[in-house]
């Protein structure tokens, strides 16, 4: 064998992962509707648990319709599992008295970090209206809440700005906005590539926002849902992506691995310019966000 062949130890791995203890990890899960889809949600929050993420994330459905179910999932988080749950909250569908005993709920349970959302409006009603005598924004909820107790508290941003928004410029002042209240991170809208969220920070930087931002993360599982979704939400869908996952519908177990991959690269790429924090956005299903994070570097026997 010539000599000046490389050594196995001294080529280049696929990935290089920054291991468990320079990366942070979250995850957001939804409550169930049945008794089958709780059983799903629990094998999957059974299955990421050994990799000790930051925290979990339980949504709260538009004017509050899951509450109970949120709170059920909350509460069972707390009693049987290892896991640090956040609450989902928004402003839609309650009053402040009502968010003021929600609030107080939560803390009482032991829930310490909130996910404070304006939330989106109920079926049928087409755009947002304050409830009466409630918050009529996120940062409001954020002050609100701080009054009750020193919650830990995240709020959403938006890489390629909130559908509602008049403006660019306007989107980032509400972020500032509900930092400045006392948030203490902000979780983006799931985007894809690393561009949008790189214009992004680079305007949240000229606000002189310095509170961390971190990037939310979706695997695609369902790409026709994903264009859908989408569109309500003002994600941009790139033509590359759409090329991978084309002639894909009647093979689930090939777009499986592609979806790992593509969200695999994202963090790789946002890990080279410095980021080292990502809330993934799981849909009740972690194979893939498990996958992810494995090919990130964490391994649960090396996790302490």
């Amino acid at each position: 064998m010539s000599s000046n062949l490389l050594k196995t130890s001294e080529l280049e791995a696929p990935f290089l992962p920054n291991r468990a203890n320079d990366l942070r990890v979250s995850f957001e899960f939804f409550p169930p509707k049945t008794e089958k889809m709780g059983i799903s949600l629990w094998n999957s929050i059974k299955r990421i648990e050994p990799l000790k993420p930051q925290f979990v994330s339980v949504t709260y459905g538009a004017g509050g319709s899951t509450r109970a179910r949120t709170h059920e999932t909350l509460g069972r988080l707390l009693t049987e599992s290892s896991l640090t749950p956040a609450a989902h909250l928004t402003c839609i569908g309650a009053s402040r008295e009502e968010i003021q005993e929600i609030g107080c709920q939560y803390w009482d349970m032991g829930v310490r970090h909130i996910v404070a959302l304006r939330g989106d409006p109920p079926v049928g009603q087409a755009n947002h209206q304050p409830y009466p005598d409630g918050y009529a924004y996120a940062s409001e909820l954020v002050t609100g809440l701080k009054r009750i107790a020193n919650f830990e508290i995240s709020v959403a941003a938006y890489p390629e700005t909130h559908p509602e928004a008049t403006s660019a410029e306007s989107d980032i002042d509400n972020l500032k906005r509900k930092l400045d209240a006392g948030a203490d991170r902000a979780i983006t809208q799931y985007f894809f590539g690393v561009e949008p969220f790189l214009k992004f920070m680079d305007r949240v930087t000229s606000a002189g926002i310095e509170g961390p931002i971190i990037p939310g993360i979706l695997p695609v599982q369902n790409f026709e849902q994903l264009v859908k979704f989408s569109a309500l939400c003002g994600t941009k869908i790139p033509d590359w992506l759409s090329d991978l996952f084309s002639e894909l519908d009647d093979d689930p177990e090939t777009r499986k691995l592609i979806a790992a991959t593509v969200a695999a690269e994202q963090c790789r790429q946002l890990q080279s310019y410095g980021f080292k924090e990502f809330h993934f956005y799981t849909l009740n299903r972690a194979d893939l966000s498990y996958a992810i994070a494995y090919l990130l570097g964490f391994r649960p026997e090396n996790i302490g």
